[in-house]
């Protein structure tokens, strides 16, 4: 079934903004965390030379690579500039800002993830 799947995923994402947490300071929830690591690991999956390594190396020694401390930095900084350009848009568009909850409220099913919160804390 799907419930091990869904366990295994809570259990990674868990472990994550454990580890997160221990990492970084502030009025960070653990949605903003995860947004965050997972905004960085979508620009290091982008990265051609990383996957080049992926493939042909055991994880390990794809671990100590000399490209990933480069690669990390630019990830994060392409995360940054890609948030702040969107948020910067978003902020000075209604129209922008109007399409954004449409996708939230649709495909993105915002209200369904706040009526299952909502249900589980009654």
């Amino acid at each position: 079934g799907t419930a091990s799947v869904q366990d295994k995923e809570k259990a990674l994402l868990s472990e994550i903004v454990q580890k997160l947490n221990d990492l970084f300071t502030g009025e960070l929830t653990d949605g903003d965390m995860l947004s965050y690591a997972l905004t960085v690991k979508s620009k290091l999956v982008e990265n051609e030379t990383l996957v080049m390594q992926a493939g042909g190396n055991l994880k390990e020694q794809f671990g100590n690579s000399p490209a990933l401390p480069n690669a990390i930095m630019e990830a994060i900084m392409a995360a940054f500039a890609s948030h702040s350009a969107m948020s910067k848009q978003a902020l000075e568009s209604p129209a922008t800002r109007k399409g954004l909850l449409e996708v939230l409220m649709g495909p993105g099913q915002l209200y369904e993830a706040l009526r299952e919160k909502a249900l589980a804390s009654t």
